[in-house]
């Protein structure tokens, strides 16, 4: 294989549809992608190789065998907060950055930073002239703007016929298409980050587009409730700081960097890997410091939304998984797909509903409750579709 053919672009030949790649050229695309991972996922990448004979958690590194324990410790440490320290809630909402809290647009500009500075911008010319990123992105398309937000839509009304507050907050999770923890879910699971980059990319464009009449059609038309509309501007404030903001600074980071020393920047990349699961826990943090109070006073709409939500995750998730693996997408893509079909864009829908109902609304709480149950949950399908994998002898 060519020596500078991305991952991508040798995963996305692999799944051309003569499906006769030479076993030799397959093996040697393996060893690569292996070669170009940081240490901490080799041992996973080496798993998967020979058949997944080990354990998921025996392929994973130290950072990563502890997420769930740091994750609950964010969220024990959030709850504490928000329910012991006075006025906390208030304190960390003074500052607000596009409709969202300073404190969770730092994290989430944080956690997304590392992950696309990983992404090889020069060659996506390259990437993009395979027929297979084309299919691959309309059926992204296809799940993401049609099934997921139908399905949700479904969920809402059959869990909260008799919420029209809740109810439209859970129709506004489900049509922000998540640009930012996704990224996170699909390095957690082994996914493509640079694929996935490229999905995030397509889903920011068309969120600019299609998320403002799309409410209107789903809470307004279909569900016949009264609603003023979502502001263009705002969605598109939203999209253009936490996604073009991070990405801008990758990109330059990317090119100063390797004009200087290509291996001074591999050397960066493994300094500021570690970033991604800081800015998440933090993030976890803040947003159950946030919501700790209003989580426990209100906890029997906390818990009625929360039903359809994990409903909506493993129903999306799961559906996304199995259609891509009779498709015969390999496991990258197909997790990355299954990452970016059950993730959702909170800091949109948290504004949108902030701004349109305020911050005391029903729409506003079901819109705080989709971060609080998401984190939880995909971070549970990551091992789930991981150790899948391994039983399957699930490979690119």
């Amino acid at each position: 294989m060519d020596p500078k053919t991305t991952e991508t672009e040798a995963r996305l030949t692999r799944q051309e549809p003569s499906h006769h790649t030479d076993a030799t050229e397959q093996h040697a695309s393996l060893d690569t992608d292996v070669e170009k991972q940081p240490p901490h996922s080799k041992a996973n990448s080496a798993e998967n190789s020979h058949g997944g004979k080990k354990s998921v958690y025996a392929g994973l590194g130290w950072l990563d065998r502890l997420l769930v324990l740091w994750i609950l410790l964010a969220i024990i440490i959030g709850m504490v907060l928000g329910n012991f320290v006075p006025n906390i809630s208030e304190k960390l909402q003074q500052g607000e950055f596009v409709g969202v809290s300073v404190p969770i647009a730092i994290g989430l500009l944080v956690m997304m930073y590392p992950i696309l500075c990983k992404v090889q911008y020069e060659t996506l010319h390259r990437v993009f002239a395979h027929r297979q990123i084309w299919i691959q992105i309309a059926f992204s398309i296809f799940v993401n703007w049609i099934v997921a937000p139908l399905l949700m839509l479904a969920l809402a009304w059959a869990f909260l016929p008799d919420e029209p507050g809740l109810r439209t907050g859970l129709i506004f999770v489900g049509l922000a298409r998540c640009i930012a923890m996704v990224l996170i879910w699909t390095g957690l699971a082994g996914g493509d980050e640079e694929y996935c980059a490229i999905l995030v990319a397509v889903n920011s464009i068309l969120q600019m587009v299609l998320y403002a009449p799309l409410a209107i059609l789903f809470v307004q038309v279909i569900s016949g409730d009264d609603y003023e509309g979502v502001s263009y501007s705002l969605v598109a404030q939203s999209v253009g700081v936490f996604l073009g903001i991070p990405l801008a600074a990758a990109i330059v980071t990317r090119f100063a960097i390797r004009a200087v020393s290509p291996d001074l920047y591999q050397k960066f990349l493994k300094w500021i890997a570690p970033w991604s699961l800081i800015g998440l826990l933090y993030t976890i943090i803040v947003l159950f410091a946030l919501q700790g109070e209003q989580v426990v006073d209100q906890i029997v709409s906390v818990v009625r939304v929360a039903a359809p939500l994990i409903v909506y995750f493993l129903v999306i998730f799961t559906a996304t998984v199995l259609v891509t693996r009779r498709l015969g997408f390999g496991y990258k893509l197909s997790a990355t797909q299954a990452f970016t079909a059950a993730s959702n864009n909170f800091e949109l829908a948290i504004a949108v509903a902030v701004a349109t109902f305020g911050a005391n609304s029903d729409e506003a709480l079901a819109t705080t409750v989709g971060p609080l149950i998401e984190v939880p949950v995909l971070i549970a399908l990551v091992y789930v579709v991981k150790w899948f994998a391994g039983r399957w002898g699930w490979k690119d």
